[in-house]
Protein backbone atom coordinates (compact mmCIF):
# COMPACT_ATOMS: atom_id res chain seq x y z
CA UNK A 1 0.00 0.00 0.00
CA UNK A 2 1.28 3.45 -0.90
CA UNK A 3 1.94 5.93 2.37
CA UNK A 4 -1.15 8.36 0.95
CA UNK A 5 -3.57 5.55 0.84
CA UNK A 6 -1.99 4.04 4.21
CA UNK A 7 -3.05 7.38 5.35
CA UNK A 8 -6.08 8.28 3.66
CA UNK A 9 -8.17 4.72 4.64
CA UNK A 10 -11.81 4.50 5.86
CA UNK A 11 -11.84 3.84 9.69
CA UNK A 12 -14.92 3.22 12.36
CA UNK A 13 -13.58 4.53 15.49
CA UNK A 14 -15.65 6.04 18.62
CA UNK A 15 -15.80 9.92 18.28
CA UNK A 16 -13.52 11.82 20.31
CA UNK A 17 -13.80 15.32 21.50
CA UNK A 18 -12.79 17.37 19.03
CA UNK A 19 -12.47 21.73 19.42
CA UNK A 20 -11.55 21.58 15.45
CA UNK A 21 -14.44 20.96 12.78
CA UNK A 22 -14.26 16.88 11.67
CA UNK A 23 -15.03 16.04 8.46
CA UNK A 24 -14.50 13.16 5.62
CA UNK A 25 -11.53 14.00 3.43
CA UNK A 26 -10.58 11.90 0.15
CA UNK A 27 -8.10 11.76 -2.07
CA UNK A 28 -8.18 11.29 -5.90
CA UNK A 29 -8.99 7.55 -5.66
CA UNK A 30 -11.86 8.05 -2.97
CA UNK A 31 -10.31 6.71 -0.43
CA UNK A 32 -11.66 8.37 2.79
CA UNK A 33 -10.93 9.50 6.27
CA UNK A 34 -12.90 11.33 8.90
CA UNK A 35 -10.51 13.94 10.24
CA UNK A 36 -10.06 17.13 11.55
CA UNK A 37 -7.76 20.03 9.59
CA UNK A 38 -5.15 21.38 12.62
CA UNK A 39 -2.43 23.39 10.16
CA UNK A 40 -1.19 23.98 6.70
CA UNK A 41 2.43 24.69 6.10
CA UNK A 42 4.91 24.05 4.11
CA UNK A 43 1.96 22.70 1.38
CA UNK A 44 1.46 19.94 4.03
CA UNK A 45 -1.91 20.06 5.17
CA UNK A 46 -2.03 17.90 8.78
CA UNK A 47 -4.96 16.18 9.81
CA UNK A 48 -5.77 14.67 13.05
CA UNK A 49 -8.13 11.35 13.23
CA UNK A 50 -10.29 11.07 15.41
CA UNK A 51 -8.18 8.44 17.73
CA UNK A 52 -5.74 11.33 17.65
CA UNK A 53 -3.37 10.30 15.11
CA UNK A 54 -1.53 13.09 13.30
CA UNK A 55 -0.47 12.85 9.53
CA UNK A 56 1.12 16.13 7.15
CA UNK A 57 0.18 15.11 3.92
CA UNK A 58 0.01 16.79 0.47
CA UNK A 59 -2.32 19.47 -0.38
CA UNK A 60 -2.06 18.28 -3.79
CA UNK A 61 -2.88 14.51 -2.71
CA UNK A 62 -6.65 15.77 -1.63
CA UNK A 63 -9.71 15.78 -3.89
CA UNK A 64 -10.39 19.07 -5.03
CA UNK A 65 -12.97 19.60 -3.07
CA UNK A 66 -10.87 19.22 0.10
CA UNK A 67 -8.34 21.71 -1.59
CA UNK A 68 -11.17 24.32 -1.66
CA UNK A 69 -11.56 23.49 1.90
CA UNK A 70 -7.64 23.37 2.94
CA UNK A 71 -7.65 26.75 1.28
CA UNK A 72 -10.50 28.71 2.61
CA UNK A 73 -9.65 27.07 6.09
CA UNK A 74 -6.19 28.50 5.37
CA UNK A 75 -7.93 32.15 5.03
CA UNK A 76 -9.22 32.22 8.28
CA UNK A 77 -7.72 33.61 11.39
CA UNK A 78 -6.24 31.15 13.30
CA UNK A 79 -8.39 29.33 16.51
CA UNK A 80 -7.89 30.87 19.82
CA UNK A 81 -6.11 27.45 21.21
CA UNK A 82 -3.27 28.38 18.86
CA UNK A 83 -2.93 31.03 21.61
CA UNK A 84 -2.54 28.64 24.66
CA UNK A 85 0.42 27.81 26.66
CA UNK A 86 2.95 29.27 29.15
CA UNK A 87 4.01 32.36 27.23
CA UNK A 88 0.55 33.52 24.75
CA UNK A 89 0.57 36.68 28.10
CA UNK A 90 3.50 38.07 26.32
CA UNK A 91 2.87 40.25 23.17
CA UNK A 92 4.44 40.68 19.54
CA UNK A 93 5.97 43.39 20.30
CA UNK A 94 7.96 41.97 23.65
CA UNK A 95 8.68 38.96 21.08
CA UNK A 96 10.20 41.49 18.65
CA UNK A 97 12.38 43.42 21.12
CA UNK A 98 13.63 39.88 22.10
CA UNK A 99 14.30 39.13 18.57
CA UNK A 100 16.08 42.82 17.90
CA UNK A 101 13.59 42.33 14.39
CA UNK A 102 9.75 42.97 13.36
CA UNK A 103 9.49 39.39 12.94
CA UNK A 104 5.83 39.22 14.91
CA UNK A 105 2.88 40.65 14.86
CA UNK A 106 -0.69 40.51 16.96
CA UNK A 107 -1.87 38.59 13.91
CA UNK A 108 0.04 35.41 13.31
CA UNK A 109 2.54 34.81 11.11
CA UNK A 110 0.47 31.76 9.52
CA UNK A 111 -2.71 34.31 8.85
CA UNK A 112 -0.08 37.62 7.81
CA UNK A 113 0.52 37.56 3.36
CA UNK A 114 4.59 36.41 3.16
CA UNK A 115 4.94 39.75 1.31
CA UNK A 116 4.48 42.04 4.22
CA UNK A 117 6.09 40.06 6.65
CA UNK A 118 9.43 39.89 4.26
CA UNK A 119 8.61 43.50 3.35
CA UNK A 120 9.10 44.21 7.06
CA UNK A 121 12.15 42.24 7.42
CA UNK A 122 13.69 43.80 4.37
CA UNK A 123 14.14 40.22 2.03
CA UNK A 124 13.75 40.55 -1.50
CA UNK A 125 11.96 38.02 -3.53
CA UNK A 126 13.65 35.08 -4.51
CA UNK A 127 11.03 32.61 -5.98
CA UNK A 128 7.44 33.11 -6.99
CA UNK A 129 5.66 30.49 -8.81
CA UNK A 130 1.86 29.09 -9.27
CA UNK A 131 1.10 28.56 -5.63
CA UNK A 132 4.90 29.02 -3.73
CA UNK A 133 7.41 32.17 -2.90
CA UNK A 134 10.17 32.66 -1.24
CA UNK A 135 12.07 35.46 -0.18
CA UNK A 136 15.47 35.57 0.87
CA UNK A 137 18.08 37.92 2.17
CA UNK A 138 22.06 37.98 2.86
CA UNK A 139 22.17 40.18 5.87
CA UNK A 140 25.01 42.67 6.49
CA UNK A 141 27.51 42.04 9.27
CA UNK A 142 25.96 43.94 11.55
CA UNK A 143 22.34 42.34 11.69
CA UNK A 144 20.94 40.49 14.33
CA UNK A 145 18.65 38.16 15.26
CA UNK A 146 18.09 36.68 19.45
CA UNK A 147 21.44 38.22 19.97
CA UNK A 148 23.56 36.36 16.65
CA UNK A 149 23.98 37.53 13.36
CA UNK A 150 22.48 35.07 10.15
CA UNK A 151 24.16 34.65 7.20
CA UNK A 152 20.83 33.38 5.44
CA UNK A 153 17.24 34.45 6.13
CA UNK A 154 14.56 33.10 4.22
CA UNK A 155 10.76 33.02 4.41
CA UNK A 156 8.48 30.62 2.48
CA UNK A 157 4.96 31.06 1.79
CA UNK A 158 1.62 29.07 0.03
CA UNK A 159 -0.75 30.39 -1.65
CA UNK A 160 0.18 33.73 -0.46
CA UNK A 161 0.03 33.31 2.98
CA UNK A 162 3.49 32.60 5.52
CA UNK A 163 4.83 29.32 5.98
CA UNK A 164 7.59 29.06 7.84
CA UNK A 165 10.70 31.44 8.44
CA UNK A 166 14.17 29.88 8.39
CA UNK A 167 17.53 31.35 9.67
CA UNK A 168 20.88 29.80 8.94
CA UNK A 169 23.68 31.30 11.78
CA UNK A 170 27.64 30.62 11.47
CA UNK A 171 28.03 27.72 9.28
CA UNK A 172 31.09 26.63 7.23
CA UNK A 173 29.70 27.40 3.93
CA UNK A 174 29.00 31.39 4.57
CA UNK A 175 32.06 31.93 7.06
CA UNK A 176 34.49 30.81 3.93
CA UNK A 177 32.38 32.05 0.95
CA UNK A 178 33.31 33.77 -1.56
CA UNK A 179 33.79 37.52 -2.50
CA UNK A 180 30.92 38.06 -4.97
CA UNK A 181 27.60 36.24 -5.99
CA UNK A 182 26.44 34.71 -9.23
CA UNK A 183 29.11 34.28 -12.02
CA UNK A 184 31.86 35.76 -8.96
CA UNK A 185 30.79 33.32 -6.57
CA UNK A 186 34.19 31.75 -7.76
CA UNK A 187 36.72 34.17 -7.08
CA UNK A 188 37.30 32.59 -3.14
CA UNK A 189 40.09 32.39 -1.31
CA UNK A 190 41.51 28.87 -0.31
CA UNK A 191 39.83 27.74 3.08
CA UNK A 192 42.73 28.46 6.16
CA UNK A 193 43.58 24.85 7.33
CA UNK A 194 42.14 25.66 10.80
CA UNK A 195 38.91 26.33 9.32
CA UNK A 196 37.11 23.49 11.61
CA UNK A 197 38.27 25.20 14.48
CA UNK A 198 36.66 28.59 13.64
CA UNK A 199 33.72 27.23 12.46
CA UNK A 200 33.15 25.48 15.51
CA UNK A 201 33.76 28.39 18.12
CA UNK A 202 31.22 30.32 15.66
CA UNK A 203 28.65 27.75 16.08
CA UNK A 204 28.87 27.30 19.54
CA UNK A 205 29.00 30.66 20.56
CA UNK A 206 25.72 31.44 18.23
CA UNK A 207 24.20 28.52 19.79
CA UNK A 208 24.91 29.74 23.19
CA UNK A 209 23.84 33.30 22.35
CA UNK A 210 20.67 32.65 20.37
CA UNK A 211 19.50 30.14 23.28
CA UNK A 212 19.99 32.29 26.31
CA UNK A 213 18.33 35.17 24.62
CA UNK A 214 15.33 33.00 24.24
CA UNK A 215 15.16 31.54 27.10
CA UNK A 216 15.52 34.95 29.35
CA UNK A 217 12.55 35.29 28.11
CA UNK A 218 10.40 32.28 27.33
CA UNK A 219 11.60 29.85 29.77
CA UNK A 220 13.83 26.60 29.22
CA UNK A 221 13.46 24.74 25.87
CA UNK A 222 12.01 21.52 25.23
CA UNK A 223 14.23 19.28 23.60
CA UNK A 224 12.73 16.94 20.68
CA UNK A 225 13.95 15.39 17.48
CA UNK A 226 12.93 16.91 14.55
CA UNK A 227 13.21 16.53 10.61
CA UNK A 228 13.10 13.44 8.17
CA UNK A 229 16.02 11.31 7.59
CA UNK A 230 19.51 10.00 9.09
CA UNK A 231 20.66 13.56 7.60
CA UNK A 232 17.57 15.91 7.85
CA UNK A 233 16.78 14.48 11.68
CA UNK A 234 18.11 16.19 14.36
CA UNK A 235 17.86 17.38 17.95
CA UNK A 236 16.11 20.53 18.44
CA UNK A 237 15.54 23.11 21.31
CA UNK A 238 11.85 24.41 21.20
CA UNK A 239 10.27 27.01 22.54
CA UNK A 240 6.29 27.73 21.48
CA UNK A 241 4.42 31.31 21.63
CA UNK A 242 0.60 31.77 20.45
CA UNK A 243 1.09 29.16 17.51
CA UNK A 244 4.52 29.41 16.44
CA UNK A 245 7.41 26.88 17.42
CA UNK A 246 10.61 28.50 17.54
CA UNK A 247 13.41 25.53 16.88
CA UNK A 248 16.71 26.02 17.66
CA UNK A 249 19.33 23.06 15.80
CA UNK A 250 22.91 22.27 15.75
CA UNK A 251 24.20 20.01 12.57
CA UNK A 252 27.83 19.64 13.69
CA UNK A 253 30.67 21.01 11.84
CA UNK A 254 27.98 22.81 9.57
CA UNK A 255 25.38 25.32 11.08
CA UNK A 256 22.96 26.58 13.59
CA UNK A 257 20.27 27.03 12.10
CA UNK A 258 16.64 28.60 13.14
CA UNK A 259 13.17 27.85 12.39
CA UNK A 260 10.15 29.55 13.15
CA UNK A 261 6.95 27.20 11.95
CA UNK A 262 3.63 25.94 13.32
CA UNK A 263 3.12 24.60 16.63
CA UNK A 264 1.11 21.58 14.80
CA UNK A 265 3.71 21.66 12.36
CA UNK A 266 6.33 20.85 14.90
CA UNK A 267 4.25 18.95 17.11
CA UNK A 268 4.45 16.21 13.69
CA UNK A 269 8.24 16.39 13.93
CA UNK A 270 8.54 17.75 10.92
CA UNK A 271 7.61 14.74 8.99
CA UNK A 272 5.62 14.68 5.92
CA UNK A 273 4.02 12.65 3.97
CA UNK A 274 5.64 11.76 0.11
CA UNK A 275 3.80 13.12 -2.45
CA UNK A 276 2.27 10.32 -4.85
CA UNK A 277 3.91 10.03 -8.33
CA UNK A 278 0.58 10.32 -10.02
CA UNK A 279 0.23 13.57 -9.11
CA UNK A 280 3.43 15.04 -9.27
CA UNK A 281 3.36 13.44 -13.44
CA UNK A 282 0.31 15.22 -13.69
CA UNK A 283 1.41 18.41 -12.37
CA UNK A 284 4.92 18.36 -13.79
CA UNK A 285 3.10 17.96 -17.57
CA UNK A 286 1.40 20.67 -17.34
CA UNK A 287 4.21 22.84 -16.74
CA UNK A 288 5.65 22.21 -20.26
CA UNK A 289 5.40 25.55 -22.21
CA UNK A 290 5.87 24.60 -25.95
CA UNK A 291 6.58 28.64 -27.81
CA UNK A 292 5.22 29.30 -31.68
CA UNK A 293 9.44 29.28 -32.39
CA UNK A 294 9.90 25.85 -31.00
CA UNK A 295 11.47 26.29 -27.52
CA UNK A 296 9.61 23.81 -25.29
CA UNK A 297 10.36 24.77 -21.89
CA UNK A 298 9.45 24.46 -18.04
CA UNK A 299 7.98 26.99 -16.52
CA UNK A 300 7.11 27.02 -12.37
CA UNK A 301 10.44 25.92 -10.77
CA UNK A 302 11.37 27.35 -7.60
CA UNK A 303 14.61 29.30 -7.56
CA UNK A 304 16.98 29.64 -4.81
CA UNK A 305 20.00 32.03 -4.60
CA UNK A 306 22.99 30.63 -3.35
CA UNK A 307 24.59 33.83 -2.25
CA UNK A 308 28.28 34.42 -2.17
CA UNK A 309 29.64 30.62 -1.43
CA UNK A 310 29.95 27.72 -3.36
CA UNK A 311 26.71 25.95 -2.83
CA UNK A 312 25.32 25.49 -6.10
CA UNK A 313 24.97 21.47 -6.04
CA UNK A 314 22.73 22.08 -2.66
CA UNK A 315 20.93 24.94 -3.83
CA UNK A 316 20.05 23.50 -7.18
CA UNK A 317 19.22 20.03 -5.55
CA UNK A 318 16.24 21.99 -3.52
CA UNK A 319 15.20 23.99 -6.69
CA UNK A 320 14.55 20.23 -8.20
CA UNK A 321 12.96 18.69 -4.96
CA UNK A 322 10.63 21.41 -4.26
CA UNK A 323 9.53 21.23 -7.63
CA UNK A 324 8.40 17.60 -7.10
CA UNK A 325 6.66 18.23 -4.16
CA UNK A 326 9.92 17.36 -1.59
CA UNK A 327 10.98 19.54 1.16
CA UNK A 328 14.47 20.47 0.72
CA UNK A 329 16.81 22.83 2.36
CA UNK A 330 20.03 23.67 0.78
CA UNK A 331 21.91 24.03 4.14
CA UNK A 332 20.84 20.65 5.05
CA UNK A 333 21.59 19.22 1.35
CA UNK A 334 25.08 20.68 1.90
CA UNK A 335 25.58 18.85 5.09
CA UNK A 336 24.36 15.30 3.51
CA UNK A 337 26.54 16.12 0.49
CA UNK A 338 29.86 16.64 2.35
CA UNK A 339 30.27 20.15 1.11
CA UNK A 340 33.74 21.70 2.01
CA UNK A 341 34.81 24.71 3.90
CA UNK A 342 33.13 27.76 1.55
CA UNK A 343 31.22 25.11 -0.50
CA UNK A 344 33.73 23.57 -2.19
CA UNK A 345 34.23 19.67 -2.75
CA UNK A 346 33.99 17.98 -6.33
CA UNK A 347 30.42 18.22 -7.98
CA UNK A 348 30.70 14.31 -8.32
CA UNK A 349 30.83 13.52 -4.71
CA UNK A 350 28.36 16.09 -3.31
CA UNK A 351 25.75 15.18 -6.06
CA UNK A 352 26.78 11.23 -4.62
CA UNK A 353 25.75 12.31 -1.17
CA UNK A 354 22.58 14.25 -1.77
CA UNK A 355 21.08 11.57 -4.21
CA UNK A 356 21.51 9.12 -1.25
CA UNK A 357 19.38 12.10 0.49
CA UNK A 358 16.77 12.52 -2.28
CA UNK A 359 16.45 8.79 -2.56
CA UNK A 360 15.60 8.56 1.38
CA UNK A 361 13.32 10.78 0.92
CA UNK A 362 11.53 8.88 -1.87
CA UNK A 363 12.43 9.99 -5.25
CA UNK A 364 14.67 8.46 -7.24
CA UNK A 365 18.17 10.15 -8.76
CA UNK A 366 19.27 8.50 -11.48
CA UNK A 367 22.61 9.21 -13.80
CA UNK A 368 24.73 9.23 -16.94
CA UNK A 369 27.19 10.72 -19.09
CA UNK A 370 28.29 11.45 -22.34
CA UNK A 371 27.97 14.08 -24.97
CA UNK A 372 25.03 16.28 -24.66
CA UNK A 373 21.54 15.57 -27.10
CA UNK A 374 18.66 17.01 -27.48
CA UNK A 375 17.01 13.34 -27.38
CA UNK A 376 18.27 12.60 -24.25
CA UNK A 377 17.20 15.81 -22.67
CA UNK A 378 13.94 15.44 -24.29
CA UNK A 379 13.13 12.39 -22.65
CA UNK A 380 12.73 14.49 -19.47
CA UNK A 381 11.92 17.88 -20.24
CA UNK A 382 8.62 17.07 -22.32
CA UNK A 383 7.67 15.31 -19.19
CA UNK A 384 7.91 18.50 -17.38
CA UNK A 385 11.35 17.04 -15.33
CA UNK A 386 14.35 19.33 -15.45
CA UNK A 387 18.03 18.06 -15.29
CA UNK A 388 20.78 18.53 -13.55
CA UNK A 389 24.09 19.68 -15.20
CA UNK A 390 27.42 19.86 -14.22
CA UNK A 391 29.76 22.02 -16.26
CA UNK A 392 32.58 24.50 -16.16
CA UNK A 393 30.93 27.97 -15.55
CA UNK A 394 33.69 29.96 -16.82
CA UNK A 395 33.66 33.73 -18.10
CA UNK A 396 33.66 33.10 -21.52
CA UNK A 397 30.60 30.79 -21.28
CA UNK A 398 28.88 33.17 -18.80
CA UNK A 399 29.45 36.36 -21.80
CA UNK A 400 28.18 34.00 -24.47
CA UNK A 401 25.24 32.80 -22.39
CA UNK A 402 24.17 36.66 -21.15
CA UNK A 403 24.61 37.62 -24.66
CA UNK A 404 22.43 35.09 -26.39
CA UNK A 405 19.76 35.59 -23.94
CA UNK A 406 19.63 38.98 -24.37
CA UNK A 407 19.81 38.80 -28.14
CA UNK A 408 16.78 36.28 -28.70
CA UNK A 409 14.49 38.56 -26.93
CA UNK A 410 14.56 40.38 -30.20
CA UNK A 411 14.32 37.73 -32.98
CA UNK A 412 11.59 37.55 -35.28
CA UNK A 413 12.77 35.48 -38.19
CA UNK A 414 13.84 32.24 -36.20
CA UNK A 415 15.32 30.90 -39.02
CA UNK A 416 17.80 33.53 -39.65
CA UNK A 417 18.38 32.94 -36.05
CA UNK A 418 19.70 29.66 -36.72
CA UNK A 419 22.07 30.95 -39.15
CA UNK A 420 23.46 33.26 -36.71
CA UNK A 421 24.07 30.75 -34.84
CA UNK A 422 25.86 28.35 -36.50
CA UNK A 423 28.42 30.75 -37.37
CA UNK A 424 28.77 32.34 -33.65
CA UNK A 425 29.02 28.70 -32.92
CA UNK A 426 31.60 27.97 -35.55
CA UNK A 427 33.55 30.97 -33.92
CA UNK A 428 33.66 30.40 -30.89
CA UNK A 429 36.17 28.38 -28.56
CA UNK A 430 35.22 27.62 -25.20
CA UNK A 431 37.22 25.67 -23.05
CA UNK A 432 36.83 23.84 -19.52
CA UNK A 433 38.30 24.94 -16.69
CA UNK A 434 38.31 22.75 -12.87
CA UNK A 435 38.36 25.64 -11.02
CA UNK A 436 35.09 26.55 -11.47
CA UNK A 437 32.93 23.33 -11.94
CA UNK A 438 29.13 24.33 -11.60
CA UNK A 439 25.56 22.85 -11.70
CA UNK A 440 22.26 24.04 -12.61
CA UNK A 441 18.95 22.82 -14.20
CA UNK A 442 18.79 22.31 -17.78
CA UNK A 443 14.74 23.50 -18.18
CA UNK A 444 14.56 23.49 -21.65
CA UNK A 445 15.48 22.92 -25.23
CA UNK A 446 15.24 23.98 -29.01
CA UNK A 447 15.67 20.90 -31.30
CA UNK A 448 15.42 23.73 -34.45
CA UNK A 449 17.93 26.23 -33.41
CA UNK A 450 20.22 23.32 -31.62
CA UNK A 451 19.65 25.19 -28.34
CA UNK A 452 19.42 24.48 -24.58
CA UNK A 453 17.83 26.48 -21.96
CA UNK A 454 19.10 26.12 -18.40
CA UNK A 455 18.97 28.02 -14.74
CA UNK A 456 21.45 28.76 -12.62
CA UNK A 457 20.70 28.97 -8.67
CA UNK A 458 21.81 32.51 -8.73
CA UNK A 459 18.78 34.63 -8.27
CA UNK A 460 15.56 34.98 -10.46
CA UNK A 461 17.60 36.89 -13.32
CA UNK A 462 19.13 33.72 -14.01
CA UNK A 463 16.20 31.85 -14.50
CA UNK A 464 16.39 31.03 -18.32
CA UNK A 465 19.62 31.47 -20.31
CA UNK A 466 20.27 29.94 -23.72
CA UNK A 467 23.09 28.70 -25.16
CA UNK A 468 23.83 26.08 -28.28
CA UNK A 469 24.14 22.17 -27.21
CA UNK A 470 27.26 22.56 -29.27
CA UNK A 471 28.53 25.20 -27.12
CA UNK A 472 27.50 23.80 -24.17
CA UNK A 473 29.23 20.81 -24.83
CA UNK A 474 32.53 22.39 -24.98
CA UNK A 475 32.36 23.06 -21.25
CA UNK A 476 30.80 19.94 -20.00
CA UNK A 477 31.80 17.31 -17.41
CA UNK A 478 29.47 15.15 -19.35
CA UNK A 479 27.69 14.25 -16.08
CA UNK A 480 23.27 14.84 -15.77
CA UNK A 481 21.36 13.60 -12.82
CA UNK A 482 17.63 13.75 -12.71
CA UNK A 483 15.27 13.76 -9.65
CA UNK A 484 11.95 11.89 -10.93
CA UNK A 485 9.91 9.36 -9.81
Amino acid sequence: MKPLLAVLFVIALTPAAFCQEVRVFTNAQGVAIRAALISVANGQATIKREDGAQFAVPVTAFSAVDQEYIRQWSAKPAPTSAAAGPNASLDAATLNALAGQSIFDELSLWESPGEGVAERLQLRRESQTSNQSSFRSYPKEDFRVFGARPFSVALYADEGKTTSLSLVFANKGDLFGSKGSAELHFDKDTPPAEAEKIVKKAMDADLKAISETITAKLGAPKRERFGEGKTGRMNMQRWDWRGHSILLAEAEGEYVGLQIVPTAFADAGGKSTRVPDAVIRERSSKNVLKRPNGDVVIQDIPMVDQGPKGYCVPATAERAMRYLGVSADMYILANAGGTGYGGGTSVSKLLEGVGRYIRAKGRSFDTWEGAMSVRDLAKHIDKGIPVIWALSSTKAFNETANRRTDERKTVTEWSEWKKKLAVDTADNVLMPDSESGHVVLIIGYNKETGEIAFSDSWGERFMERWITIKEADLVSQRYYYVVGF
